[in-house]
């Protein structure tokens, strides 16, 4: 039987197999600490869990139009103005399942067979998929560890072609947890505008921010880029509610409409109790999410700081996000209990089966001499894993 080419071409997330991996251990009794996890491990605040009751006790659990509730998407545009300087009106927005699902209706509202886009190592996993679902290219910037592995003018120049179509920007990025200046981001912008580019601004971590850093969109800077630029966020990361599945973009309306126009049949609308529960989360306060913030920040310098005393560990330090990719380059190439480790996906599968400690490689991401892990869990598990993982590296030196 022949299938779709195009699906057999997909590879599965490498961050779901490890998490999934994990979980089958932990079922079957094993005390394993889970690095691998991109979700905050907060419950969803309850004036958010009280809106969701309130809605499902009123019947507000029927369709709504496919862009979202008008409420939600009023409470969007209200947010964009406040957080980012952004004016859209809640016709420019699209409310889709998960800011996953709103990458997937970007891309297919703008790319041809054949179309490029540029995207800097390192990347999300999901991206290249993405991408080739919607029939694209996904071109791999090659970006180097001295620019936090972020875009420069020179390494965009090296790979744009007059097949190039867009641009994706991640910022705070998944996986290094770097973020784009406003400097860095005015040069993108320059760019896309002289190659003619579509900007996607992913910006779901955008909350999520340590030091004092700021957070810019893109889509900000002049009137061009807000014009060329698809912005993407949700409510999973800064919210806690990443099972609720609520994402959204927000795009000029030649964009705004296409995107539409894909989901209604696709999906048609997000969980209708979600939006509900979404709009308490915009208007509500941010208290929760700031204690959340801090612990995060806690807990990413209580990291830092244990990786750095490791003999042989270096690490990326990240300004936002909730992950740390540490460079395992000094333990490549070596066995342990005769079973190789040559590359990231070598040494998480080893590590995962001897000490019961799961991370993410960085083959995933396009840096392979790195893992991901997350700090979305508590403190106990961070400095178990910790010792577990120093304990396996002092194993492989000898």
């Amino acid at each position: 039987m022949d299938y779709s080419r195009k699906a057999e071409r997909i590879t599965p997330s490498i961050t779901l197999a490890i998490t999934t991996k994990a979980k089958e251990l932990i079922e079957k009794g094993n005390d394993v600490v889970s690095f691998g996890v991109g979700e905050p491990d907060f419950n969803t605040p309850k004036h958010i869990i009280d809106a969701a009751v309130k809605a499902m006790e009123e019947g507000k659990t029927k369709y709504t139009p496919t862009p979202g509730i008008i409420e939600l998407r009023k409470a969007v545009c209200d947010k964009l103005k406040k957080d980012n300087e952004l004016i859209y009106s809640p016709n420019q927005i699209v409310v889709s399942t998960g800011a996953k699902q709103s990458l997937a209706n970007a891309f297919m509202a703008i790319l041809n067979p054949g179309d490029e886009v540029l995207v800097a190592e390192a990347y999300w996993v999901s991206y290249p998929e993405l991408i080739r679902l919607a029939d694209g290219i996904p071109v791999i910037v090659k970006t180097k560890a001295e620019d936090n592995y972020k875009f420069t003018l020179e390494s965009l120049n090296k790979f744009i072609s007059n097949k190039t179509k867009a641009i994706i920007i991640n910022s705070p990025n998944n996986p290094t947890g770097t973020i784009y200046s406003k400097e860095e981001l005015k040069i993108i912008a320059k760019f896309a505008k002289e190659k003619e580019l579509i900007i996607i601004s992913d910006e779901i971590y955008e909350k999520l921010i340590y030091d004092g850093e700021e957070h810019i969109s893109i889509a900000s800077l002049s009137e061009d880029s807000y014009n060329r630029t698809i912005v993407i966020n949700g409510l999973s990361k800064a919210y806690a509610m990443t099972g609720w599945r609520i994402g959204y973009a927000a795009a000029n309306m030649d964009i705004i409409k296409l995107i539409s126009s894909i989901q209604s049949h696709m999906t048609s609308n997000a969980n209708s109790i979600a939006q509900y529960a979404a709009v308490a989360a915009l208007n509500g306060s941010d208290r929760e999410l700031n204690k959340m913030v801090v612990e995060f920040q806690n807990r990413r310098d209580y990291m830092l700081d244990r990786i750095s005393k490791i003999e042989g560990l270096s690490c990326i330090k990240p300004s936002g996000a909730f992950y740390v990719m540490i460079n395992i380059e000094n333990f490549l190439n070596t066995k342990f209990n005769n079973k190789e480790i040559n590359n990231s996906v070598d040494f998480s599968q080893v590590l995962l089966e001897e000490e019961m400690v799961a991370v993410v490689p960085g083959a995933g991401f396009g840096i392979d001499m790195y893992v991901r892990l997350s700090y979305a869990t508590s403190m106990e598990q961070i400095k178990a894993g910790l010792d577990r993982i120093e304990s396996f590296l002092n194993k492989i030196r000898k």
